[in-house]
């Protein structure tokens, strides 16, 4: 027993458990609950696919201004609102459980929010979205690493090795920068927006764990949700004094005169294609944040690598992106990253499975045990008060 208590104990100390663990076990094993992880994957994959091709047919008809789709990844977050209102504790005061402490960080996370927003932005101009996509499938290498510091997630041989392809990903298409580039754009500006995803990739990759560890204190998907609406608010705010410092609004301008080189397809397009991503953003962003208060911020990541592999492809359909030697082989790096990952969260969960089994078999054989030496206890009891 104290071999197995002491597994036990071990488990715990692992952190939270893998999201085959709690598909089964904890928060999902209520229909509630795994209907709600059912609709935050849904809103991932959606707004994954769907924002990204948005941000870059923007660019692909003439749209210029970076800090514009800076502030199209934050400012529909009033759309947040919506899942606290139809919530279960909607009658309950908005922002009613915060702290100050939690104020500052939900403003100090969306801050920093904001600033992996406006490296996307300048990424997506000068890349394919083929290329961004391969290079933003770092983070889940960078969301390992963060992990391990962070959440004391356990590092194994598999993850290990799912960092050295994602790595050895993000090289290949740095030195095959020639052949993956856009016809256009020079070297200078394909290492600059090379640069900006990966510096992109880093900070969404810091992002998870850090929010992740924010919510372990909670108990209550609102409650997730009103953080989102402060984080993405302190982005909205970020990006506008970047539009009004930086230029902004005069690349808006520019953008709206078609005539001086500005969006090709009309304002009518021009202002759907903003809101269309705007909201596809808020779709990622909620399911981004429900993953990873559901199951874990690792497991968020994964998936947002996988959604990034089927960009590679959905850049290719929509825009003909050249997929060349390079591409076909980082993909495939991507992709055995990926699966390395899923095999060792199944090898992970079977382990926990014969451990939970061993351990009720345990309970089990002690019970038993205590049982008969009761009833033992108790026929010595009678037969001496016979006497």
């Amino acid at each position: 027993m104290e071999v197995q208590e002491s597994r036990v104990a071990a488990g715990r100390q692992q952190g939270r458990p893998s999201l085959m663990a709690k598909m089964y076990r904890g928060v999902s094993d209520r229909s509630g609950d795994r209907l709600l992880l059912a609709i935050n994957y849904g809103l991932l994959l959606v707004g994954t696919l769907s924002s990204s091709i948005l941000l870059r047919f923007y660019y692909i008809h003439g749209g210029s201004s970076r800090w514009l789709t800076t502030l199209i990844q934050s400012s529909a977050f009033p759309i947040l609102l919506l899942p606290i209102f139809f919530s279960s504790n909607a009658s309950s005061h908005l922002f009613s459980t915060f702290t100050p402490k939690l104020l500052l960080l939900c403003v100090s996370i969306g801050l920093l929010n904001g600033v992996n927003n406006l490296l996307i932005s300048w990424g997506i101009s000068y890349l394919p979205l083929s290329t961004s996509s391969l290079i933003l499938s770092s983070q889940l290498a960078f969301t390992l690493l963060l992990s391990v510091l962070l959440v004391r997630q356990t590092i194994t041989f598999i993850n290990l090795n799912c960092v050295i392809l994602l790595t050895l990903n993000a090289i290949l298409l740095a030195v095959g920068s020639d052949s993956v580039r856009l016809d256009g754009t020079t070297k200078l500006q394909f290492f600059k927006g090379f640069f900006a995803t990966l510096g992109a990739s880093l900070l969404f990759a810091l992002y998870l764990p850090l929010v992740q560890l924010v919510y372990q204190g909670l108990s209550k998907y609102k409650t997730v949700m009103e953080m989102q609406v402060i984080m993405q608010a302190s982005a909205t705010v970020f990006a506008l004094m970047g539009m009004m410092a930086g230029g902004g609004v005069a690349e808006v301008r520019k953008d709206m005169r078609k005539e001086r080189g500005g969006f090709d397809l009309g304002l009518r397009v021009y202002w759907g294609t903003v809101a269309a991503t705007a909201v596809c953003w808020q779709m990622c962003i909620m399911g981004t944040a429900g993953l990873v208060f559901l199951t874990s911020s690792l497991n968020s990541g994964v998936c947002m690598t996988a959604l990034l592999s089927l960009n590679v492809l959905g850049g290719g359909v929509v825009f003909g992106d050249a997929f060349g030697a390079e591409k076909a082989v980082s993909l495939v790096l991507c992709l055995w990253a990926f699966s390395s990952y899923l095999y060792g969260e199944y090898r992970s969960r079977e382990r926990e499975v014969e451990d939970h089994e061993e351990c009720e078999e345990m309970v089990r054989l002690g019970s038993e045990s205590t049982g008969d030496a009761d009833g033992g206890e108790g026929d010595g009891q009678h037969d001496g008060s016979l006497v």
